[in-house]
């Protein structure tokens, strides 16, 4: 095999992966299906065509970890851990990719021990938003002439379709690139083949 073109060398690139996750207590958190696959696949890829790469993964397996271990590993857990490592990388890196899959809100309380039944049938959970981290590298860019490019996982419904969604998340973010991804039952998390719309 032919030694890969090295058109990215030079480059320095920063890439989220994996799905963040928000303790309830010890031992329960509120966190989504993403396996941070799509994101190391990319920072593979990245580094075989002579990038520099970060690599900061959210609860992501050893395998993902494995694909993506030509590139400088950071392993995070919550939101909070995940926007502190990217705000590190991004003082660094030319471009940014957050292809990790963020929890929108977290627990306004994370119990410091496991909660029990109480013998009511039901519980209420109050959230509170985290913070937007692809807005927030858009539109405060840490170095000038960075590139930043989002993720939207997108359904789509009654109001509007995936594509439609994604636009709308891209113009909002400020992000230069927004890859579009529709999500759902058997699509996308893991290993299954996808088809992405990039605008």
């Amino acid at each position: 095999e032919s030694a890969p073109i090295q058109d990215l060398a030079g480059l320095k690139i920063a890439i989220s992966a994996g799905g963040t996750r928000e303790a309830i207590d010890p031992v329960r958190f509120i966190g989504n299906n993403s396996t941070g696959s799509f994101g190391a696949h990319l920072s593979a890829e990245a580094s075989r065509r002579g990038a520099s790469t970060r690599f900061v993964g959210a609860n992501v397996s050893e395998s993902v970890v494995k694909l993506a271990a030509t590139a400088d590993v950071v392993e995070v857990v919550s939101t909070e851990q995940l926007m502190n490592a990217m705000d590190e990388a991004a003082h660094w890196a030319d471009v940014v990719v957050m292809s990790a899959a963020v929890a929108d809100f977290r627990p306004e309380v994370s119990h410091a021990s496991k909660q029990k039944k109480s013998g009511a049938k039901t519980r209420t959970l109050t959230l509170v938003e985290n913070p937007d981290i692809l807005a927030e590298l858009a539109h405060h860019r840490r170095r000038e002439g960075q590139l930043v490019m989002g993720f939207a996982a997108e359904t789509g419904d009654s109001a509007g379709t995936v594509l439609e969604y994604g636009q709308q998340k891209a113009r909002r973010k400020g992000a230069d690139l927004m890859v579009i991804n529709e999500v759902g039952t058997g699509k996308v998390f893991g290993e299954i083949p996808t088809v992405v719309t990039i605008v």
